[in-house]
This record gives C-alpha cells, structure tokens and sequence, in this order.
C-alpha cells in the first residue's frame, strides 16, 4: 500500500496517483534509505531505482523549513554527462507534482532548484550558483572535484545525501579512485556524513563495489538483478566474411578523412562488409519506432549515421555521443521522445540511456573491438 510510504502525505499521494504501487527495488530500497543506512541498489534498467534514489531527497528538500538556509542538500554524480541532463530533465515531474499536490491541500512547501555543473555550465550561470545554491546538484566527478577546491564548497556543507549512478562504470577505473577521494573530502566539509547511495543495473560483485561506495562505512546492498528478457539475434550480412571485399560506391573512412580526399579529388572507396550492413540496418530502423545503434568510436558513429541518412534519402538518424555539444544532445534527445526512428551511440558513453518502452526499441550493435558486450546487454532493461 502507497499510505505505508516513508513520505510526507503529499509525496505519498503523487506516487499513488502517478504510479499506483511501488517496484520491488523501490520498496525495498526506501526501507534502506530512509533507515539512513548507505545503500548500493542493483536492479534492471527500467525498474525505477533511480526514483528510489531520489524521491527520498525530494520529500526531504521539500519538507525542509521554508526559511531553511540556502544550500546543497542532494548531490548526484554520474560518469556520463549526457545522463545529467537527463535526470535533471526527469527530476521536474516529481518535483511540480509533489508541490502542485501540497498546494492544492494547503500543506506548506519550499521551491526546490535543481543545478547542473559540468564542463557545459556556462560561467554566468556558475556565478549564479554559487550565490544562489539550488537544493539538489547534478554533476560529474570531476566537476565534483573542482567544486571541492572552489569557493562553492561552502555550498556543500549541507549535503545530505549523495547518489553515484553507474557505480559499475567508475569502481574499477582510476576516474573511480579519484572519485572516492572526493567522496571523503566531501564528507570532511559536510557538518554531518552524508549518506551515500549507489546506482547500477551490472555491477559484478556488489560486495567489492559497496566496499568502493562506502569506503570503511558498512553499506547496504539490495540486489534484485534478473537476467533480462532478451529477444537476441546475431546477424551476419554476408555469406563469408573473409571473401567479402568488393569497393563500394560510397566512399569510407572519417568523415574528415573522406572530406580531404574529396578536396584532393580521390572519393576512394569503401570494402568489406560495410556497404551490405547499411542497408539490412536501414531495414531495421524502417521496421522499429526506434533503434539504438551502439558502435565502439565517436567517428564510426558519425560515419555510420551520415551513410544511412544517404541511403534513406533523409534523416531518419542522428548521433549521440560526447563530443556532440550540449545544445545539439538536447535536441537529439527531444526528437528521441518524438519522432527519430534511431541514433547511433558511442558504447562507453551510452549505459544508462533509457528511451520509451511501448513500442519495444531495438537495438543493434555494430561493435568490433568493443569487450563488454554483457554491459550492453544488460543495459536495454525489459524487452
């Protein structure tokens, strides 16, 4: 039952209205949060873990005295920059319906801000920030720690809570060692430790990577990781892929590549198996509402698109990956909710992109070097 949520009555009313019953992640998960407990949360793409993560921190900024001082309260760090743009894009449903919710029942309830700071955030806006603290902060790890050696750490004194999402990505690297430093600077500056809760829908084992989370604090772990429910095929477009090697028309390579050679009158040309996968993946994309296209470089994906947009005739794809700016990846992102049949993703900077379920995207890797093809797997939620 929603009335046995861990929430102010207005939260619990808009989950009630807006989602009816909780997952099995956020159910168990809040039991965690709320206890104060740190927590490593592990559960399949689409379960909702992240909005187990969160809407605890929201009902607490929300509930807070209005005349609180200003400040950090919930701070989110994630590896993949395009995913903060994509939850600070989510967190303005729960937070307009919760406080529409607590209005309309004559409840009091303080305006909460989110703050975005990556390598994007404009100057002016930094400014802003840091003499106007929103409540809740979406960052990366390493604007985290820039953040931790500026003036706007004081802004972080009232941190309360911190959600690492795609945990998995960062335990293993030295972007993760440097990560768990600044997760023990942060809790130097804080008044209070805060509490710590991780994101992941791979991670392989949860013992090390809670021991990484919690450094030599205990951590929580619930684990409802099912293997997901695939509909997996692996196509070959040639009969032999060693005796495939005719040219094709349309040249290859870069796209800068392929520009210099125009200038220097040479179009050169394409081989391999590289002009019979454009056209069955252009069969794919016409036979889907929408195709994920995962590819191991940012070139490959900017090639890979720009020849199924000759060979559709219009632009059916587009790329997304970090070299494309901030501006271009909002606009990408706005047409994926609409209307794009497909885009292609750089793998490593792709994990935890979720798009609509209904109808069921498919998905397609296109992918020769890249060595976790589990991740990617794992990665499409609930098909």
């Amino acid at each position: 039952m929603t009335d046995e949520l861990p929430f102010s009555p207005a939260t619990r009313r808009w989950f009630s209205e807006t989602f009816g019953q909780p997952t099995p992640v956020q159910r168990q998960g809040w039991q965690a949060i709320t206890s104060g407990r740190h927590a490593l949360l592990v559960a399949p793409t689409g379960s909702g873990k992240t909005l187990a993560a969160f809407l605890a921190g929201i009902d607490y900024c929300l509930n807070r005295p209005v005349a609180a001082p200003p400040g950090v309260r919930v701070l989110y760090v994630s590896p993949l920059k395009a995913l903060v743009y994509d939850v600070e894009r989510n967190l303005r449903g729960p937070l307009a319906g919760i406080r529409h919710r607590a209005l309309a029942e004559g409840l009091p309830v303080r305006d909460v801000q989110v703050d975005i700071r990556t390598g994007d955030t404009a100057q002016k806006e930094r400014q802003r920030q840091l003499r106007q603290p929103g409540d809740i902060l979406v960052t990366t790890p390493e604007s985290l720690f820039l953040l931790l050696g500026s003036k706007a750490r004081a802004n972080l004194r009232s941190v309360h809570t911190v959600i690492v999402d795609e945990i998995h990505a960062l335990a293993p690297t030295k972007r993760g060692v440097h990560l768990a430093l600044s997760l023990e600077r942060l809790s130097e500056v804080c008044d209070e430790d805060p509490q710590r809760i991780g994101l992941s829908a791979t991670v392989r084992p949860p013992d090390e990577v809670a021991r990484f989370l919690g450094g030599t604090r205990p951590v929580g772990i619930v684990d409802l990781s099912a293997r997901p429910r695939l509909d997996l095929t692996v196509s070959v477009p040639v009969p032999d892929m060693q005796a495939s090697a005719r040219p094709s028309a349309a040249p290859g390579g870069p796209i800068l590549g392929q520009l210099m050679r125009e200038a220097a009158g040479d179009a050169g040309s394409e081989r391999g198996i590289w002009p019979d996968i454009y056209p069955r993946l252009l069969e794919q994309i016409r036979d889907h509402r929408t195709t994920i296209i995962f590819v191991n470089s940012r070139g490959l994906c900017e090639r890979l698109t720009q020849r199924l947009n000759e060979l559709a005739g219009e632009e059916i794809v587009q790329s997304h990956h970090g070299s494309v700016s901030h501006d271009k990846r909002a606009e990408i992102e706005e047409r994926e909710a609409r209307n794009l049949r497909g885009y292609g993703m750089r793998s490593a900077e792709s994990r935890g992109r979720v798009l609509p379920q209904e109808p069921v995207p498919e998905r397609v890797e296109v992918d020769d070097r890249e060595p976790h093809h589990e991740a990617h797997v794992e990665r499409v939620g609930f098909l």
